[in-house]
């Protein structure tokens, strides 16, 4: 029988849950995809995708963990020995995520460090590509940013040491202190926000409904693409977190709450950025939709001029937006290594201490690629390559193999509903059969047409006009890299105990 480390609380599993949905996208993604999917009317869709997809596939991931006892490689290993690489894919995937989603927290240690005085300047963008990151061109590494290089190291310094020592006294604690913070320093920016000149244009513009875009299927579309990529859903998070609880949990009861907690922290970002956003329209005699921008481009050019415009307290109200950024952005970082950590621990049977040391130090090596003046654009093709055929791909063969292969469903409803308050029934078992699968694959088929085009057709241009020798090697070769690897992973042999059994015993952290 194998020991396994397990929350402390509930409250910590939750909060843990939680700050891994929260993150980054949150704040420059979603506001930004509503804004352009219907405003108000996009909240239709996407409360439907929250239900129909969201909720039950995290109903799944948790359900797998507890009750496989394994970290996603190995929960699949013993769901069928023939899906392991489905869960090496899922971890891979992670650790190319967490390569490069260290330096964007990297970029928001500088910057709560510029807002003391406002360094950035007049020109935002100018500062960001030009003084800060000191551009290269595609493809060129061009050496370190010292900017960058600095509080990267200090990130995985934090990081490293919290998954170093453990889930209850590390993760479990980190988290209790990172989302309460995160939650109240948020709150007070919007607060700020909703205060300003022209607030009420942006809110106004974000919630106005436009019933006319539900007619079309790519705002549908958009709207589980928003859920899929915000949850931390399908690529091994959630999975390895629930391996961690204890016998007697409520599966479903929590995937609710982690599921509307992070739908209602995306709300007040919508309501924080738009407030921003419309203060900024009024000041420049423009409309609304004129400044709208995500990803990016939203938290490192257009948040500074803003803060640059803003009557009091800019150098404050500059700290805590770009700290909520880094709150965020760690409880993810977190439970996205954690997921690699777990992986070889239980693969190779070796202590959480030199899984963190090992899988977590060679992730750390990996991220200074993104520490050069190279950096951005390696980022900008990992992350959309990762994403969209990482992460999505992944989540489609994930809900196929479970609910069609495999014909699982039916025995992890069973043992969801042993365990659980709320009840789930056959929405459950349509969602993940019917309803993910479609829009899923109708987004894959979409996505691999869009880009094969833009590959192989000289007039339409790659993703962000690349040069092609680029997006292969900066984009496809990472994308297929990760499941090349996950499914060597597989052919290792494993180590110890978890060559033949199939069930564990929980047992507390020691102390």
């Amino acid at each position: 029988m194998e020991n396994r480390s397990q929350w402390g609380t509930r409250a910590g599993f939750i909060l843990a849950a939680a700050g891994s949905a929260v993150g980054l996208g949150n704040i420059w993604r979603f506001p930004a995809t509503a804004f352009e999917n219907g405003g108000g009317a996009f909240m239709v869709p996407y409360l439907i995708a929250l239900l129909t997809a969201g909720i039950p596939i995290l109903i799944m991931e948790f359900t797998m963990g507890h009750k496989y006892r394994g970290s996603s490689p190995l929960s699949f290993k013993r769901m069928n020995k023939n899906t392991e690489w489905i869960g090496w894919w899922g971890v891979l995937v992670a650790f190319v995520i967490s390569t490069y989603y260290s330096v964007i927290i990297a970029w928001a240690i500088s910057y709560s460090i510029f807002s003391f005085n406002l360094n950035w300047g007049s020109d935002p963008t100018a500062f960001l590509t030009g003084s800060y990151l000191q551009t290269a061109a595609p493809g060129e590494f061009g050496g370190f940013v010292p900017g960058v290089l600095i509080p990267l190291i200090i990130v995985w310094l934090v990081v490293l040491g919290i998954l170093y020592r453990g889930v209850k006294k590390g993760i479990e604690i980190a988290n209790k202190i990172f989302i309460p913070t995160l939650a109240v320093v948020f709150l007070i920016i919007v607060i700020r926000a909703i205060t300003l000149p022209g607030a009420f244009e942006g809110l106004n513009t974000f919630f106005t409904p436009d019933f006319a875009a539900l007619a079309d299927p790519d705002v549908w579309v958009a709207a589980y693409g928003q859920i899929f990529f915000s949850m931390s859903i399908a690529f091994a998070i959630m999975i390895t977190y629930a391996s961690y609880l204890p016998r007697k949990s409520d599966i479903t009861n929590n995937a609710f709450i982690v599921g509307f907690g992070n739908s209602s922290f995306e709300l007040l970002c919508g309501i924080g950025v738009f407030s921003v956003l419309g203060f900024m329209a009024v000041g420049q005699g423009v409309g609304v939709n004129e400044v709208v921008e995500g990803g990016v481009g939203l938290a490192f050019m257009v948040f500074p001029s803003i803060i640059n415009e803003f009557p009091a307290l800019n150098e404050l109200f500059g700290f805590l937006f770009f700290a909520s950024l880094v709150l965020a952005g760690m409880s993810s970082l977190i439970s996205i290594i954690e997921t690699y950590v777990s992986g070889l621990s239980d693969k190779f049977k070796i202590s959480r201490q030199k899984a963190v040391v090992f899988g977590g130090g060679f992730a750390a090596l990996v991220s200074l690629i993104f520490a050069t003046r190279g950096g951005l654009n390696f980022l900008d093709a990992a992350d959309y390559f990762i994403n969209q055929f990482g992460v999505a791909a992944l989540g489609l063969v994930q809900v196929v193999a479970v609910a069609w292969f495999l014909r699982k469903l039916n025995d992890l409803k069973s043992h969801a509903n042993e365990i659980s308050d709320i009840k789930i029934g056959p929405w459950w078992n349509i969602s993940l059969m019917f309803i993910t699968p479609v829009v899923l694959g109708y987004n894959m088929f979409q996505l691999l047409r869009q880009n094969l085009l833009q590959q192989f057709e000289t007039d339409t241009g790659n993703y962000a006009n690349y040069p092609d020798t680029f997006i292969l090697y900066g984009g496809w070769f990472v994308a297929g890299g990760a499941l090349l690897v996950g499914i060597i992973m597989t052919l290792i042999k494993w180590k110890g105990s978890n060559k033949t059994d199939s069930k564990t015993e929980n047992t507390e952290e020691a102390k």
